[in-house]
């Protein structure tokens, strides 16, 4: 066995390994570097008696200490629900008028309610309830059967035109392009259009026609000034808030065959609770009355 090489200037052995004459030395590790590296090796060892460490089949080695992160989380879950438990049993009992007037319950409620928008609602609505177009913004303050938090909540429960709910809110315009000739059709939608500050390409013989054939035609639903009716779910038609249009062309497109949006009702699906959780916060938007 060759003898191992020792570096003349150095005084350190070599490794053996030699490139063009220059020859790597075999210094050792600091102590300090050693020392840690010990330190947590040890540490290793201990962790994985104490804790749980090696995966199994269908589960893991429990460790000495029995610790699980699971455990901990689920008592941390089970404090929360001991914590909201008064405020849930609240919400559950009373009406929705009475948890507005209750600043801590509105609050909860409020919260709670966003929670459940985020995951059920910004579909249709948007994340920030401002609607698109077909669904309507729910920060306005233009409600087809009224803003206050109990009719908002009667929509949220039963829903809009919701076939499986007896109690659900409906209201359906007829398609008028069995009933009026295209060119009424154009009369009365430029007349609507009027209301919305959209009629700048109408002649005023149109529009003096279509105010005719809207108290014909319209009126009953709508009312003589065009303000809508809540009771039959009537949209205002006098102000700038339109979920399918305003301009003449859109006007008469909705008036010739109306679409009419579905609202699943979400008492059956979320619970009564979660329903009143949900109107408090659409409500507390700022659109509601």
């Amino acid at each position: 066995m060759s003898e191992k090489h020792i570096d003349d200037y150095s005084g350190v052995e070599t490794t053996g390994h030699e490139w063009d004459g220059i020859r790597e030395l075999d210094n050792p590790m600091p102590r300090w570097w050693l020392i840690t590296w010990y330190v947590t090796i040890a540490w290793a060892l201990v962790y994985m008696v104490l804790y749980p460490a090696w995966p199994l089949v269908t589960t893991a080695t429990t460790g000495l200490l029995g610790y699980s992160s699971r455990a901990e989380i689920r008592a941390e879950l089970d404090a929360a629900e001991v914590a909201r438990a008064d405020y849930v049993a609240a919400i559950d009992s009373l009406s929705v008028e009475e948890i507005l007037a209750d600043d801590q319950l509105r609050i909860f409620a409020a919260s709670a309610g966003a929670a459940s928008f985020r995951i059920n609602c910004v579909q249709c609505h948007g994340s920030g309830a401002q609607g698109s177009p077909g669904y309507p913004n729910l920060n306005d303050d233009d409600w087809l059967w009224g803003g206050t938090v109990e009719a908002i909540r009667t929509a949220i429960a039963h829903g809009i035109r919701f076939a499986d709910d007896p109690d659900t809110r409906y209201s359906e315009m007829p398609g008028f392009a069995g009933i009026l000739e295209s060119r009424e059709i154009t009369q009365v939608s430029a007349f609507v259009a009027t209301f919305a500050g959209t009629a700048d390409t109408a002649s005023s013989e149109d529009i003096a026609a279509g105010k005719e054939i809207f108290a014909l035609n319209c009126a009953a639903c709508h009312g003589d000034d065009a303000s809508g009716n809540r009771d039959l779910g009537a949209p205002d038609l006098t102000d700038a808030i339109w979920i399918y249009g305003s301009t003449p062309a859109e006007i008469a497109a909705q008036t010739r065959a109306p679409r009419h949006g579905v609202m699943p009702g979400w008492n059956d699906r979320l619970g009564e609770s979660a329903v009143k959780e949900l109107a408090v916060y659409v409500h507390s938007l700022g659109g509601g009355e």
